[in-house]
């Protein structure tokens, strides 16, 4: 599946292009399906979900066989190619209508208050705007409706949080397909106008030594009714 010009018919290189890391990512998250709870993460994390779903950076679609049989429709966003792919091969054996979109979370191609809920899963540290990102969030969740969550951040001690911060300034998101490890999901949320839910943090992996990357957090926002 390939993004084509709408002026002129012809393909256009897509808004993210990480082949290597894209292959990396999908044989390790398959791996952290068991080996770091991830599983278990993504059920939490679509549990009770209803009607029309959009999954903003849907990767190579392991959230697509836990969703359960109440969502009618999920329209899931990936921008990189690799796992594009993936993500269609996934669909086809979902147990609800999954359809695959190419596009960016900073644009993304559907029409406003069209969902009933927005899943976010390991996307805010990628993005390249993330107030801009959520917006588009914001724009295309009906008024009341939930975005679900799961995202890494900054965490631990101020040694800790510098080692973030320096890794981001240097080889983390050359090597890790544009990732950040010191974004504050939880702060950017709010500041993006979502009313925060419950949420937690997590550590991944749950035990053993703590890395830039072990930092998330889980939980749930909504778009204010009145908006």
């Amino acid at each position: 599946m390939r993004l084509m010009s709408l002026s002129t018919g012809k393909p256009v290189r897509d808004p993210v292009h990480h082949p290597l890391f894209a292959r990396f990512y999908a044989r390790y998250s398959v791996t952290a399906e068991t080996r770091l709870g991830m599983a278990a993460i993504r059920d939490t994390l679509l549990s009770g979900l209803s009607g029309r779903v959009i999954e903003i950076g849907a990767g190579n679609g392991l959230n697509f066989a836990r969703y359960p049989g109440s969502v009618a429709e999920v329209v899931a966003i990936e921008p990189e190619r690799t796992l594009r792919r993936l993500a269609v091969e996934a669909a086809v054996r979902a147990d609800v209508p999954v359809d695959v979109v190419p596009g960016a979370a900073e644009a993304l191609p559907v029409k406003s208050e069209a969902f009933d809920a927005v899943v976010l899963s390991l996307v805010l540290c990628s993005v390249r705007d993330v107030p801009r990102a959520l917006a588009e969030a914001r724009r295309v969740l009906r008024p009341g409706g939930e975005l679900r969550f799961f995202e890494h951040g900054r965490g631990g001690g101020p040694a800790m949080r510098l080692a973030q911060r320096t890794l981001d300034r240097t080889v983390w998101p050359v090597l890790s397909g544009g990732c950040h490890l010191s974004r504050a999901p939880i702060a950017e949320l709010r500041a993006a106008g979502f009313e925060l839910g419950p949420y937690r943090p997590v550590l991944m992996p749950e035990s053993g030594p703590r890395l830039p990357s072990s930092y998330c957090v889980l939980g749930v926002a909504r778009r204010p009714s009145e908006s």
